[in-house]
């Protein structure tokens, strides 16, 4: 039965039963804002924190916009203006962003193209944050971390595995959000070691990104969503059951002609040279026409 069935059999209002909540177990309700909060945010991309504030009062929360503002930055959910090549995360911190490489690539080889994002995964009492690195040409999960912060050692920590995995040549191009995880100096520094170039999303464009989104997807439906984890450890080694050994080896992709990741990367030809993959701007002709014409 829902909170909201509940309170019109009892004959109370929803901000009723929510402020007695929070009186008498706050470390439980301060967990179920976070994560109506962050719910509300991921529906809504396109909103900030005064949009978001009254959907969530809708909901019966009783919440001001300071609050539900400061509870979007500290999980990075914040809405991100449009800036031109640089996007500012504080008064103290500037960062470069980088043009879209991944819209315009033709995949013929893995280690082309890594795409990377975070997500939050709600525990009993806390949250967690989970930085995933995959592949695109397979589909395939090649570096991850589980941490309890946002800062950019976890999105780091993803990074080293998936490098310590894949070992990858220079051309490679890793593309991800704005976060200012991935465009702080350090995410940006070790990727330049590598010879990598980096490539972002515009701003509010989640779709941008599709192949992590949908990773993310499968990975709450089919794992998250059919469990309850009380505890970090537990969550971890459930985690590392279901990438290594269910997603990467097992679970097949209609993407991949209905083959694993695994499998997808093992049929492809040993013998074929590596090379970076090339870009193809489908619209060049139709965009400078005017040009030629003239």
């Amino acid at each position: 039965m829902t909170i909201q069935r509940m309170c019109e059999l009892a004959g109370v209002s929803r901000a009723s039963f929510y402020r007695d909540w929070e009186q008498k177990a706050p470390s439980e309700a301060e967990v179920a804002l976070r994560d109506a909060v962050q719910r509300t945010a991921l529906a809504h991309r396109d909103h900030g924190y005064r949009r978001i504030a009254p959907l969530v009062q809708r909901a019966g929360f009783v919440v001001g916009e300071e609050k539900v503002r400061r509870i979007l930055r500290t999980d990075n959910l914040l809405a991100v203006r449009r800036r031109k090549f640089v996007v500012t995360t504080d008064s103290n911190h500037r960062f470069r962003v980088y043009p879209n490489l991944a819209e315009a690539m033709e995949l013929t080889a893995i280690n082309q193209l890594w795409v990377a994002d975070i997500t939050y995964i709600r525990l009993r009492w806390e949250f967690v944050f989970l930085a995933i690195i995959l592949d695109a040409f397979s589909r395939k999960a090649i570096g991850w971390e589980l941490g309890r912060t946002l800062e950019t050692k976890l999105a780091l920590a993803a990074l080293e595995a998936a490098i310590a995995s894949r070992h990858p040549q220079p051309g490679l191009v890793h593309h991800s959000d704005r976060g200012t995880q991935y465009a702080s100096n350090e995410y940006v520094t070790r990727l330049e070691a590598c010879g990598a170039h980096l490539s972002m999303s515009r701003p509010a464009s989640p779709w941008e990104n599709g192949k992590c989104e949908s990773f993310i997807k499968t990975l709450k439906r089919e794992e998250i969503d059919a469990r309850r984890y009380v505890s970090f450890t537990e969550l971890r080694d459930h985690l590392e059951e279901f990438i290594e050994q269910i997603y990467n080896k097992v679970r097949l992709h209609s993407a991949l002609g209905y083959h694993s990741p695994d499998e997808f990367e093992q049929a492809q030809n040993p013998g074929v040279k590596w090379s970076p993959a090339a870009l193809s701007f489908l619209r060049h002709d139709e965009i400078y026409r005017s040009d030629v014409e003239s």
